[in-house]
């Protein structure tokens, strides 16, 4: 690379100034990774616990509709889902994370009353509830879940996005910036000895001109006096 840049002190002044701003880039660039990583360790610890609940919450739902199935029948579990008319509803917002965007999930109508959920309370039974309400709980975990999940996703890509800009910067183009700087500091140190040589040959030879040129003065001075003897 350094040997397509040309030696001059315009140039040598403008690899400095990138060099300064890829320096301050790749700074910033290392606090924002190291801010996403603890970010993306707050999620994380959220993630485990979520799915854990999420794990539970589903043993409890299958466990309560096995239960209603084998105590009333699937005749009477189905017609008790049937009957439901408002369904949940799930609507998505954003919110900003060190600068990524990731969703923000809110539901309605998830958690109902028994008079909400449309079967009638006296053709059911207290297993069909607990299983309606088991299976509510489970698709809250679920809304959270993707929630939680897609924060995660969309966090380590930044991270990941975040740290190969770094990489570039420190293992690219910065050796690749200093190396020119070092390339055209050592050309302009060649021509300054260059030029400091060449100054120094110039005026030896002007000495040597001046002296020879004394010389013949004194010569011309004395050839009269000779000339009278």
């Amino acid at each position: 690379m350094a040997k397509d840049v040309k030696p001059t002190r315009k140039n040598l002044m403008a690899i400095e100034d990138r060099i300064e701003l890829s320096e301050r880039g790749h700074d910033t660039l290392e606090k924002k990774r190291d801010g996403l990583i603890m970010e993306f360790m707050d999620i994380l610890d959220q993630a485990q616990d979520v799915r854990a609940n999420l794990e539970a919450d589903y043993e409890t739902a299958q466990t309560t509709i096995d239960k209603a199935r084998a105590m009333e029948g699937d005749v009477a579990v189905r017609g008790a889902a049937a009957a439901l008319k408002e369904h949940p509803e799930i609507t998505t917002e954003s919110k900003n994370i060190m600068g990524v965007v990731v969703p923000q999930i809110e539901s309605t109508r998830v958690k109902k009353s028994l008079d909400q959920r449309g079967y009638g309370v006296l053709g059911t039974s207290a297993r069909i509830d607990e299983a309606a309400e088991a299976y509510e709980d489970l698709l809250e975990s679920i809304i959270l879940a993707a929630e939680v999940e897609t924060a995660m996703k969309k966090m380590l890509e930044e991270i990941e996005t975040t740290k190969r800009r770094v990489n570039a910067l420190e293992f690219k183009l910065l050796p690749d910036l200093k190396e020119n700087q070092e390339y055209i500091e050592q050309k302009l140190e060649e021509q300054e000895r260059e030029e400091i040589f060449r100054m120094k040959k110039i005026k030896e030879k002007k000495e040597e001109a001046e002296e020879e040129e004394e010389r013949a003065e004194a010569e011309r001075q004395t050839e009269p006096l000779q000339a009278d003897d």
